[in-house]
């Protein structure tokens, strides 16, 4: 019992840090794209959730629908952020679990307690998306592994392995940092083989995900190659900014890696970190695929590490006072003061590359209803999508359907001919175009996005100057119809 007592005391400060944590400042006022595509796909029907699902974001789908589920209660930003909230605590209690199973009670409160504290995780723990749900997960599989290899049943494994990497298929990368953590451990061939089965079929699960996600890839051809810089990044994302803090933490988790041939908390935590983010860095110079979120679930093997590696210090210089989980403790506030500026940034709309509900404020203050408006391109919309009351009676002059009714995300346009005779029909025309949709090189494939494009450039001109407005990144313009050239003058007729 009095184990018991030590290792709850380990794990509820940090699920409390984290809860803490993410529910401060947790209504910002304002989504920004990513949110606003969750928002508004959550809120569509199931059957029109799966049709979406059959031609773009087939990666995001279990997520879609467990949205789906929260937003049917009350639809707003608390609640679609909130299922983030609740999943990054979670994972820190996960993360200090685990230290305590695999070390110590103390180890796991203070791994716990960084893992909340680290501002990567409290930036996504405020996130309308999958990625705090997808670190519960691996945290989850992770530690139900590691209970399979003492001795109790692996299908709980395998069933919280699959549904993690059906959240996001990339967190199947988790497989082969857990591969390597057996090799490493020398498990017996009993484990092995039944490590294999539960890895496998979490694999075939995911097996037609991918395949459908493949022929959407599309949706990701934004990514460039990643370089050395962008692994530096992670290492400070994961280890902290800069300065004493990140050298000290490098140091203390350089400390755990020394260790015997078994099952320790450095043979998990150090392929946890280190495999799916070296895979997915390796595999982009390829094929750009990374980003930071992609493998945020790795970053839990972090403090495990900085964790092990400071009560190994503390085991070597045989410090026993009962104070040391204190005294570790605030060491992590300390830390934690270290990062109150990005947190203090991250907590305010600033702390995203933009706010949907400002830009739909700017359209409801300047827009008159039933005036018209072109979103160029189509994924401008977003901001009507999510906020539609900023565009209430105005007139969409390029959509034909919605995007519940066309199993879109923003809607069906007009074919280019038609559109071309809608923009001629019209003398006055506000266009909401994105940063890079007025510059000269842009010149899009989609022959609609064309004829937006071309006419608006070459039959309008810009209105008043003082009708143009910036925010957030997004222009929004006044056009109206170039004036017609004067008639050329009569030819002197010969005589």
């Amino acid at each position: 019992m009095d184990i018991r007592n030590r290792a709850g005391a380990a794990v509820l400060p940090p699920v409390g840090a984290g809860l803490a944590l993410g529910l401060w400042g947790l209504d910002r006022g304002g989504m920004w794209r990513d949110e606003a595509v969750t928002f508004q796909v959550a809120r569509r029907s199931v059957p029109q959730i799966w049709r979406l699902l059959h031609g773009v974001d087939a990666v995001h789908g279990l997520y879609y629908l467990l949205l789906h589920a929260v937003l049917a209660v009350r639809p707003g930003e608390v609640l679609l952020r909130l299922p983030s909230v609740c999943a990054a605590a979670l994972a820190a209690g996960l993360v200090a679990a685990l230290g305590t199973r695999l070390a110590r009670p103390r180890v796991g409160l203070w791994a716990g307690l960084l893992y909340a504290a680290t501002p990567l995780v409290g930036h996504y723990a405020q996130e309308g998306r999958s990625y705090a749900l997808v670190c519960a997960g691996a945290a989850g599989a992770t530690l139900l592994l590691v209970r399979a290899l003492q001795g109790r049943p692996w299908w709980p494994y395998g069933v919280v392995l699959a549904s993690t990497c059906l959240l996001h298929e990339l967190a199947v990368l988790l497989v082969l940092a857990h591969g390597v953590t057996l090799l490493h451990a020398r498990v017996g061939r009993r484990d092995g083989v039944r490590w294999a089965v539960a890895a496998g079929a979490a694999v075939l699960v995911l097996a037609p995900l991918a395949v459908v996600s493949r022929a959407q890839a599309g949706q990701v051809a934004w990514l460039s190659r990643p370089g050395a810089g962008s692994a530096l990044r992670l290492l400070h994302a994961f280890l902290g900014p800069g300065g004493p803090l990140f050298w000290t933490c490098l140091l203390l988790a350089l400390a755990a890696l020394p260790g015997p041939r078994r099952l320790t908390l450095a043979s998990v935590a150090l392929p946890w970190a280190v495999v799916p983010p070296l895979t997915l860095l390796a595999v982009s110079q390829l094929r750009p695929m990374y980003d930071e979120r992609y493998v945020l679930y790795a970053l839990a093997g972090a403090p495990l590490l900085v964790a092990a590696g400071a009560d190994r210090v503390l085991g070597a210089k045989g410090v026993r006072s009962p104070l040391v989980p204190l005294a570790g403790t605030l060491a992590v506030a300390l830390a934690f003061t270290q990062y109150l500026p990005v947190y203090r940034q991250d907590r305010t709309l600033r702390g995203r590359p933009d706010t949907l509900a400002a830009v739909s404020a700017l359209a409801a203050r300047e827009v008159r209803p039933g005036e018209a408006v072109v979103f160029l391109p189509a994924i401008g919309r977003r901001a009507k999508v999510s906020h539609p009351e900023g565009f209430r009676g105005v007139r969409d002059v390029a959509l034909r359907a919605s995007g519940p009714a066309s199993g879109t995300l923003y809607g069906r346009e007009r074919g280019a001919a038609e559109l071309r005779r809608e923009l001629l029909a019209l003398d006055r025309l506000w266009v909401l175009a994105e940063p890079y949709a007025l510059r000269s090189p842009w010149y899009p494939r989609n022959p609609t996005e064309r004829v937006k494009l071309t006419v608006v450039t070459e039959e309008f001109v810009p209105g008043e100057p003082r009708r143009e407005f910036v925010r957030d990144g997004v222009t929004l313009r006044l056009y109206v119809r170039r004036p017609a050239p004067p008639p050329a003058p009569p030819r002197p007729v010969r005589r």
